[in-house]
């Protein structure tokens, strides 16, 4: 009989020897067949659970994936917790600000650890959970093949998000750059920033927003902006004016309120009929209108939305196959905030 601590250096045998073969390896679809069947089904389980109790949870794992993927490729690097010896992880940059879902990355790691010791990495949990949520949220419209064998990084850094992370304040040339510094088009910029159909944002992500001119910006949303931002220090306002008070809107826009939301947070196309009425919260959805080949693909896709359905899952396949900086050492970690010599 196998005692205890041969079990324990079993595991930690295999899991090596999974790390050496993700390492070298492709991503693939099913990579988890043999070591951790069924596994997207544990993860679907938790994320619908999610989803049912509140739809934000939805919105959050959509943001996760691009904050976590565009720093140091998809490595789970976002997850992790300032520690002692790294106060400074990227989940602390004031660009990561109201960045939510780790209790459930939490809690669907540990159902994957019962089910699975040491076998399944949080990168690929994260790529799992931001597919379900897509999906959930645009009643499957948006889907997409998952692909997985990622490593989860050992490295974190606030100023990397900081400098890696496109700003709500940049402008369209920042915006293309940035983008084009992970090989992303302007196009899939677009394509991307329709995410901003759901979610919330903080009043200090959008202050420019209520001094900007009215050609850059509806009045009545601008002052429905300006009174829900004076309520706090920092309130939270809804992305999508679709999901707005129904009181709120009724007071400053009472044409609009036939057009919001019987269920928040839908992922669909409303971004970009908003857009072009020029009721979107941040600076950085405006500047899309400013350029040519940005304002075509705009128009695009608020006249057809199952197009961006399909692109926008395709644009977060390319997304998901962001790799780690070369020559990075991963691991799969235990527990997603922390590294595992932690």
């Amino acid at each position: 009989m196998m005692t205890k601590a041969a079990a324990v250096a079993v595991v930690l045998v295999m899991a090596a020897a999974m790390a050496a073969e993700a390492m070298g390896g492709e991503l693939k679809v099913g990579y988890y067949e043999k070591s951790c069947k069924g596994v997207e089904n544990v993860v679907k389980y938790h994320v619908a659970k999610a989803i049912k109790a509140n739809r934000k949870n939805g919105a959050a794992l959509v943001r996760l994936i691009f904050h976590d993927c565009f720093v140091r490729g998809c490595d789970a690097s976002v997850l992790l917790d300032p520690t002692p010896e790294n106060p400074s992880t990227e989940k602390t940059a004031p660009i990561n600000i109201g960045l939510a879902a780790f209790e459930l990355i939490d809690e669907i790691k540990a159902a994957v650890e019962e089910r699975c010791p040491g076998t399944v990495s949080c990168s690929d949990i994260l790529i799992y959970a931001a597919h379900d949520a897509s999906s959930l949220l645009s009643n499957g419209h948006v889907t997409f093949p998952v692909l997985a064998g990622r490593l989860d990084g050992v490295h974190s850094h606030a100023a990397e998000a900081q400098q890696d992370l496109p700003d709500s304040t940049f402008t369209i040339a920042q915006l293309i750059h940035n983008f084009a510094r992970k090989n992303f088009t302007v196009e899939e910029l677009v394509i991307l920033s329709g995410a901003h159909a759901v979610g919330v944002g903080h009043c200090s992500s959008l202050r420019a927003r209520l001094t900007a001119p009215p050609t850059q910006i509806l009045p009545a949303y601008r002052g429905l902006l300006a009174r829900k931002c004076a309520a706090g220090p920092d309130p939270l306002v809804p992305n999508n004016i679709r999901d707005e008070d129904k009181a709120a809107v009724a007071a400053a826009i009472p044409g609009f309120v036939p057009k919001l939301r019987k269920v928040n947070d839908f992922l669909d196309n409303s971004y970009y009929h908003n857009n072009l009425a020029r009721i979107v919260t941040f600076n950085s959805d405006w500047e899309l209108l400013t350029e040519k080949e940005a304002l075509g693909h705009v128009k695009e896709y608020a006249e057809n939305g199952t197009l961006w359905d399909e692109d926008f899952s395709d644009s977060l396949v390319k997304l998901s196959k962001l790799p780690m900086p070369h020559g990075s050492q991963g691991e799969i970690r235990k527990q997603c905030r922390y590294v595992n010599h932690h």
